[in-house]
């Protein structure tokens, strides 16, 4: 059975077969083309592979049963992201155009779909290069030794430590005070952090050269961005591989917790993590692939993204559980160390009488014997799996965790450079997608003159971003990115694909959507993309969407805060938001979401009125 809407006028908004093969003999059109297959696949990687893989992935990992997440992941990314992606990469290399110019070709009520796209791109890549800025930051102060956060500086009077250093660690205090001068709320915006400005300007300026001719320039440089950050996991792979405690990491990530399966949470991050992990519904790659060639085979490189993706985040997270291992023992080793001499001092014990090999015989034996004397020398429970566990998300994996294991690494800034460039090339990989996915849509919108070249779009965007980025260099502004990170990034990506799918499958009409493949690529879809693009992945994605809607209303919205006079101190303090961040997270989430069914209501009621 055939459910296709009424689509009036579709033959007249799209180019036919003929007027393609010509286009593509005659190398017509204004718009620019790929040197080569492996600068396009190159700059796909790198706007897929960003910094989520470098710490979101093995944080859910640590969240969900270790190995038992990558299996919903793994099966997620076949039935949604791998469709999806598939989906995108078609319609923009039949469509020739950018996210906004796709979606009114098959529509012109879908055109929301694009401005939604670009808000979400436009709303991400603002905090995103922010992270950039902080990369830079320690990047230009890991050329020095020892590295400024190995020790707490001293305080005012010379005679000691700072004390918000000793409560806490030398690599927190760096980061929430050296780095961000942190204040105590998010409402208490307490000035501007002006070495995080100059970094920001420097993130912006070095994004908009290499963007500033758009794939031309940007093509360029991912030969670069999109090929050292494997060399450099590679490294970090081989050099964890050789500290002790890595396998214990490395192991505890591959070990499933198969109770986890059972977790709805489980699913719903893994499918939030495919969403992020292939960058769909952004509409940077609806505008990658209308630089293809008109026969390119879409469908393979869907594929090979996907397998690089997937494979990836595994590769990605078996390094950083290597280091975590790492840190882990080296906790373990103090933990047990520290309660040696406990007991040694405690029972008046010759040096070298326990040691780590009898230390469990000896605490079994003081326990059955003198409770009481063991009871008062406060001795620390040491529990290697809770270690291993002990999950650290985002930003606070790249900048506390992994910054304090490099601490104890011979030659540490070597390690620390090559960390933190890794993380400036995956982060500005990423970053082309982002900006792709604003200036194309800018351009295929008509609002600004047609003659305006490509150099004026890519620096006002850059511009644009850079003002609102301002925000983030706040003493506050680690809460407005969290904030960002946990709505504008969430809520509109499902809500984005959902209406994609609609509008392939019952708008253009998947009919059409396999003749063009078939034109394309020379063979119709297997049954397997179309039971994906018909049936499985809308229903995942919209239970993925309400599923997550539900849980969220559910639960009350707090937010971590550092502050040295909590009673939690040193960990983060969970706090509620004030009344006012609703409306801030109506703007960041339901304006993209909700951008798609009011620009068709606006375009209908205009059509109404015009008729009249």
């Amino acid at each position: 059975m055939r459910l296709v809407l009424p689509n009036p006028g579709l033959d007249d908004r799209i180019p036919s077969y003929e007027d393609l093969e010509r286009m593509e003999k005659e190398e017509a059109g204004d718009r620019p083309k790929w040197d080569n297959k492996a600068q396009y696949l190159l700059t796909c990687v790198g706007f897929c592979i960003g910094l989520g893989n470098v710490w979101r992935f093995p944080y859910l990992c640590q969240s969900h049963g270790g190995g038992a997440f990558m299996i919903p992941y793994l099966i997620l990314l076949v039935l949604e992201g791998t469709p999806l992606l598939l989906m995108e990469f078609a319609v923009g290399q039949r469509l020739r155009k950018g996210s906004v110019g796709v979606w009114r070709a098959i529509h012109p009520y879908l055109t929301g779909v694009g401005i939604a796209s670009m808000l979400l791109s436009l709303l991400v890549g603002v905090y995103y290069n922010t992270i950039m800025a902080w990369v830079l930051w320690y990047l230009f102060n890991s050329f020095q030794d020892p590295l400024p956060w190995t020790w707490c500086p001293l305080n005012q009077n010379r005679t000691g430590f700072v004390e918000e250093c000793e409560k806490s660690s030398t690599v927190d205090y760096y980061f929430y005070r050296v780095t961000l001068n942190i204040s105590p709320t998010i409402s208490d915006s307490a000035g501007i952090q002006w070495p995080i400005v100059l970094c920001l300007l420097a993130a912006w300026i070095f994004l908009c050269v290499c963007c500033i001719r758009g794939i031309k320039s940007s093509g360029k440089a991912v030969y670069i961005t999109s090929t050292l950050p494997y060399i450099v996991l590679t490294i970090f792979l081989i050099r964890g591989l050789t500290l002790k405690g890595a396998l214990s990491g490395i192991q505890f990530l591959f070990t499933p917790d198969v109770t986890e399966l059972l977790n709805p949470k489980t699913w719903l991050d893994a499918g939030a993590q495919v969403f992020g992990g292939l960058g769909l519904a952004w509409g940077g790659l609806i505008s990658f692939s209308s630089y293809n060639p008109v026969h390119n085979n879409c469908k393979q490189d869907a594929l090979i993204l996907s397998v690089v993706t997937g494979f990836t985040a595994i590769y990605a997270a078996m390094v950083i559980y290597s280091i975590i291992g790492f840190r882990a023992t080296e906790e373990y080793d103090n933990c047990i160390n520290g309660n040696i001499m406990a007991l040694i001092n405690g029972f008046n014990l010759a040096e070298d009488s326990i040691t780590t090999d009898n230390y469990e015989t000896a605490m079994k034996h003081f326990n059955s014997t003198s409770p009481d004397i063991v009871l008062g020398l406060n001795i620390e429970p040491c529990d290697m799996e809770q270690l291993l566990s002990q999950g650290v998300e985002g930003t606070g994996l790249a900048f506390i965790v992994f910054t304090e294991a490099i601490t104890k690494m011979p030659i540490s800034p070597i390690w620390s450079i090559l960390f933190f460039v890794m993380l400036f090339c995956l982060g500005l990989s990423t970053m082309f997608g982002n900006i792709e996915g604003v200036v194309a849509p800018l351009k295929d919108l008509n609002i600004f003159p047609k003659k305006w070249p490509t150099e004026v779009f890519t620096g006002m965007t850059c511009f644009v971003a850079f003002v609102i980025g301002l925000l983030f260099t706040q003493h506050s502004g680690n809460y407005w990115l969290t904030l960002f990170d946990n709505f504008a990034g969430t809520i509109p990506l499902p809500t984005i694909a959902f209406f994609e799918m609609i509008a392939v499958v019952y708008v253009y009409g998947i009919d059409r959507f396999n003749e063009d493949l078939e034109f394309m690529i020379g063979h119709k879809p297997s049954i397997y993309w179309q039971a994906t693009w018909r049936f499985i992945s809308p229903l995942i994605v919209l239970a993925i969407l309400v599923f997550y809607m539900v849980t969220q209303v559910q639960e009350e919205l707090t937010y971590l805060v550092w502050d040295p006079n909590s009673k939690e101190f040193p960990a983060l303090a969970p706090v509620p938001y004030p009344s006012w961040v609703y409306v801030v997270i109506f703007i960041l989430a339901g304006v993209p979401s909700l951008t798609v069914p009011m620009y068709a209501l606006c375009r209908l009621a205009y059509d109404r009125l015009s008729r009249k």
